[in-house]
């Protein structure tokens, strides 16, 4: 599968780095590494259209100044790609993210071996980051969890090593599907149940823990349904957007009977923890 990578410059750098990533992902831009400068995007060549760079507000403000570059990558490069830029993420010294090339640390409960390639989930973004944190705080010991946009599968991996019962692990892109399925069995977690698709695949079932680590539009689509599959007093983690965000997402959960249990941001990304009562 080729991808098209668009290696953007942006000044001030910050926060014109973060809004550009969530503008991109709102118009399908799937994965994304820091560079000195601004930023890598990568998107299945199949689903680019270039006139949607149209829609990318930061492009028309005179606050920033931008400039990018497009090219089509071919998927035999995506190893050496990552191979050059992927770091360890050690996260509160209880959870250690590393590729196979990468030497095992001591002394860490939690060892994830992820083969990132394209996939959106590696613990460098916030969001992922924070979402890795907030589980290793919750008891999810004997429950059954959803993660929602699984991207690598490393947070249904952490959960399950982390003794969930039943942990079912779903993405509408192809490319995260197969990347999850290599990254449970790299990491002896078979029981991990993997699934391509929306949320149409979660419906007539029911879950103790959903993670839905997705862009805020697909949130808010999705959330009658997130809900619906949640039992009660469930608890909902919600990452992948904004803080200026936050209002309207519980704005929208508070319609469902969700109430905000913990929030916690990261360079202006935000998580929240919601029970269902």
């Amino acid at each position: 599968m080729d991808y098209i990578e668009l290696t953007l410059e942006v000044a001030p750098l910050e926060p014109g780095r973060d809004i550009l990533m969530a503008e991109l992902a709102e118009v399908g831009f799937e994965s994304f590494l820091d560079t000195e400068e601004g930023l890598l995007a990568y998107i299945q060549k199949d689903e680019f259209d270039e006139n949607s760079l149209k829609e990318i507000n930061i492009f028309k403000q005179s606050g920033f100044k931008t400039n990018y570059q497009l090219k089509t990558i071919a998927d035999q490069n995506w190893n050496e790609v990552w191979e050059k830029s992927f770091d360890p993420i050690n996260v509160e010294d209880a959870c250690y993210i590393r590729a196979p090339f990468h030497e095992k640390e001591s002394n860490i409960k939690f060892d994830i071996v992820i083969e990132p390639k394209m996939s959106f989930g590696t613990g460098h973004h916030e969001t992922t980051y924070l979402m890795i944190k907030r589980l290793l705080d919750m008891d999810i010991n004997g429950k059954k969890v959803l993660d929602m946009g699984c991207g690598t599968g490393v947070l249904a991996i952490l959960a399950k090593l982390r003794k969930a019962a039943c942990v079912i692990a779903v993405d509408i892109d192809e490319w995260a599907y197969r990347n999850t399925i290599e990254n449970i069995e790299n990491n002896n977690n078979l029981e991990i149940d993997v699934k391509l698709g929306g949320a149409e695949v979660i419906s007539n079932q029911q879950f103790d823990v959903i993670i839905a680590n997705i862009n805020r539009n697909i949130l808010l689509q999705d959330m009658k349904s997130y809900v619906q599959s949640l039992n009660a007093k469930g608890d909902l983690l919600l990452s992948g957007f904004f803080f200026a965000d936050k209002e309207v997402l519980i704005e929208e959960t508070s319609k469902y009977g969700l109430e905000l249990s913990y929030e916690e941001s990261n360079n202006d990304w935000t998580l929240l923890h919601l029970v269902k009562l």
